[in-house]
């Protein structure tokens, strides 16, 4: 059957259509320039992969697709040296490319049913044409074992292919969670097959120091080993809980030098990071006169979150990190040390008599230029190495050291500010690419740091902001996205997390700039997951899982839509508990619901949703804030908008399942709440209910007392209920419901006042931060 497939791309023009065919081309990511053709060739036992004479790059290449072949197919395919001979027959030839229209990375790809010819300037794009020829072989070509009766054919097209950015990163983040050698060398395989270039390894933390330096022993023996974990959450319990169990491990400078050799093979660059001035308690621990108490007692950190524990910007300090420095520099050939720079607290600078000495001493304005003249001191040692340094977007603050490249993760800001100032950018901003926010309903998925970002949204990322100017656009240098582990203890969960978000990373930095069709990848995705279901890749299923969202007609119901990112299946849903299948009503336009009901769905291709949706009088209704509608933030937007930036999360139907993530949340912080709901006529009203957020180490306390009123006109309230809430603080986080009853009442007006606890009893202290009220939905019946 022939199936309309997707895309000519072109680098320099976006996505269109073809004529049907009958072959089908998942790759991913796909390539810039590519053409479907009609045929196929046929891999047999006397094919050949051809290469030049003593070229290397070419052997390598041909080597890594010969044994892939053989171990799912079991043929005796093998690398041979280009004869007259062979040049007349059917095989996979290699040859050197001389046009100049491959770049660094690209490739020509031509495939006929007489032969596959492959083309590249430089061993990395044979490499990346082997990628690329095994994604066009039968899926099975991933097996780890000897398949029989299997056609292994590959589909006829031409392809011309050149990545669009030069820098396309995965971080992995070891400081949390020790990761051993053989999960670090998966972690590069599985960027190799998406064609990543650069393996950012996040060596040293608050939490563990990772790499043996010779010179200071104790960063092995007392860094790299932490006491203890958290359980659970860093904003779970109250107070917190620890597992007491030793967590350590770090990486000897021959596995690092392992490490290296295994990803060059596969034309990966690695970046180390040793963390500064900040995320060092771990090193201060082993060396306390690093710090500016040196006196103090330090410990390697049992708990996630920002520490003010930091380096002291004393020579002893700056001695110490180029001596750390010189041992990764020879560990590491690339060009590039990154060296964090990322939320460093002030508060021991500003206490210490000697940082407010060297402030005056090197006329600088206060401590944030101080941190600036840290970054610059360690910049202008690398630079002396020969070598560059990376650091993330706080580098900015108090003025960018002179050569430095900035990872711009607080957003885009950062990233817009350095090109405009033409330094070199890698953007990975935290709403867009960091891969441990949750990427599905956090109340189903594993334990998470928090965050919502469903693949699509990643996918829909553009790294090169449209606020630059052509010629400050050129210095983007590239897409990272980050794995930070402080809830992802495993292998499996790394996987998990990082799979198949990265993929949609690989294909946005490596695709023309242009309009991106996500229906198209997501098809080529569920294809894919079936060469990551050879690999036994832990990847999260979640992709074909039901979407639900809610809408109001304009007679006020309540209407539920359902959507799902692969457009081959179809949906089946029940409303009345019971499980569905295919017998189930089908799924083909929004569901209108009367009363309070459970959505229960599946799709033909795997994916599910359970979710209750609440029917009552405010539902869809308006509300205001009456005491922060006019008030803003500093510089911001109103505080009605910034607390509940929809205006609709209180009436929206839906109930927050979980405290693990407050998307469905409203939280006001420091103040009482306010808020009027207009049922926009009068109505009998015998309950309102609602639920607040118990989560103490986060400061979010319910309310001390809640006040529910009621009024015909707006003005005058009645029939108030003012009840206290009574909950302990000691404990797990949860969602506690208040309720109030009404005999008979009616009313267009249901005002609802809670009272802001204003303690700061929280584990870890919080003085200076004010308490908060989160709450969800408001149900009038």
């Amino acid at each position: 059957m022939k199936h309309l497939l997707a895309l000519l791309l072109c680098l320099s023009v976006s996505i269109s259509l073809f004529a049907q065919t009958e072959n089908t081309y998942n790759l991913l990511p796909f390539p810039a320039q590519f053409a479907g053709k009609d045929g196929q060739f046929t891999v047999s036992g006397t094919t050949r992969i051809v290469v030049t004479p003593k070229d290397a790059g070419q052997q390598a290449a041909a080597q890594t697709l010969v044994n892939q072949l053989r171990t799912a197919s079991g043929l005796p395919v093998a690398v041979a040296t280009a004869t007259p001979a062979l040049t007349r027959g059917k095989h996979i030839f290699f040859t050197r490319h001389t046009a100049g229209r491959c770049g660094p990375e690209g490739y020509i790809l031509n495939v006929t049913p007489d032969r596959v010819t492959v083309e590249a300037e430089t061993p990395k794009g044979y490499f990346y044409a082997v990628q690329s020829l095994l994604q066009l072989l039968p899926v099975q070509v991933f097996s780890p074992a000897k398949l029989e009766n299997m056609a292994w054919t590959i589909p006829a097209c031409q392809i011309l292919d050149r990545p669009r950015y030069g820098y396309r990163g995965l971080m992995l983040d070891v400081g949390r969670y020790f990761m051993p050698v053989p999960a670090v060398k998966r972690f590069i395989d599985l960027m190799a097959m998406h064609k990543f270039n650069t393996f950012h390894w996040h060596l040293t933390e608050d939490q563990g120091w990772r790499i043996e330096i010779k010179k200071y022993p104790k960063l092995t023996q007392i860094a790299s080993k932490r006491k203890e974990t958290i359980i659970g959450h860093d904003g779970q319990y109250y107070p917190a809980k620890f597992d007491g169990k030793e967590h350590g491990g770090y990486y000897t400078q021959e596995q690092i030098k392992d490490v290296v050799r295994y990803a060059a093979a596969r034309h990966i660059t690695i970046i180390p990071e040793i963390e500064m001035p900040g995320h060092s308690t771990a090193a201060l621990a082993a060396y306390p006169e690093l710090s500016c108490e040196p006196g103090k007692t330090y410990e390697v950190a049992t708990r996630w979150g920002v520490k003010k524990d930091v380096y002291c910007p004393s020579e002893k300090t700056f001695t110490f990190l180029q001596d750390v420095l010189t041992e990764v520099m020879a560990l590491f050939p690339n060009k590039y040390i990154h060296i964090g720079g990322d939320e460093c607290p002030k508060d021991a600078w500003q206490q210490s008599a000697f940082c407010q000495d060297l402030i005056k001493k090197l006329k600088l304005k206060d401590e944030h230029e101080l941190q600036s003249y840290f970054i610059r001191r360690i910049e202008k040692f690398v630079n002396s190495k020969g070598r560059a340094i990376i650091g993330w977007d706080e580098i900015l603050e108090g003025g960018l050291a002179p050569n430095a490249t900035v990872m711009s993760w607080r957003g885009t800001k950062g990233g817009i500010e350095a090109a405009k100032q033409k330094h070199n950018v890698i953007m990975t901003p935290s709403t867009f690419v960091y891969l441990d926010y949750y990427q599905a309903n956090p109340a189903n998925e594993p334990l998470a740091i928090g965050g919502y970002l469903p693949i699509e949204t990643v996918y829909a990322y553009e790294p090169t902001p449209s606020e630059l100017t052509p010629d400050e656009q050129k210095y983007i240098q590239g897409v990272q996205a980050n794995v930070w582990t402080e809830y992802i203890p495993t292998p499996d969960q790394v996987e998990y997390m990082t799979y198949p978000r990265a993929a949609a990373v690989a294909e946005i930095g490596w695709m023309p700039k242009g309009p991106r069709n996500f229906e198209d990848f997501a098809m080529r995705l569920k294809e894919h997951q079936k060469r990551l279901d050879y690999l036994n890749v832990n990847y999260a299923k979640t992709l074909l899982d039901v979407r639900a969202t809610t809408q109001f007609t304009s007679e006020g119901q309540l209407q539920v839509r359902l959507d799902k990112l692969d457009s081959d299946s179809k949906i089946y849903y029940t409303t009345n508990g019971r499980e569905p299948g295919r017998n189930a009503t089908e799924y083909t336009a929004p569901i209108t619901l009367n009363k309070t009901t459970t959505i229960k769905a599946i799709t033909t291709s795997g994916g599910k949703l359970t979710e209750t949706f609440y029917i009552h009088r405010a539902k869809g209704k308006p509300y205001t804030y009456n005491d922060v509608a006019g008030a803003t933030e500093a510089n911001g937007p109103s505080l009605a908008q910034s607390i509940d930036p929809t205006g609709k999360k209180l009436t929206d139907g839906q109930v927050a399942p979980s405290p693990r993530n407050q998307q469905e949340w409203v939280t006001l912080w420091g103040k009482d709440l306010d808020v009027t709901i207009d049922l926009g006529e009068v109505r009998s009203v015998t309950k309102v209910s609602t639920h607040f957020l118990k989560q103490i180490p986060r400061a979010l306390f319910p309310p001390t007392s809640v006040e529910i009123a009621l009024s015909q006109d707006g003005t005058t309230f009645k029939d108030a209920i003012n009840q206290p809430v009574s909950y302990p603080l000691e404990g797990e986080w949860s969602i506690l419901p208040v309720t109030a009853d009404f005999r008979t009442a009616r009313a267009r007006y249901v005002r609802l006042k809670a009272k802001n606890t204003g303690q700061t009893a929280t584990d870890p202290p919080r003085p200076n931060r004010p308490t908060g009220i989160a709450l969800d939905e408001v149900i009038v019946e």
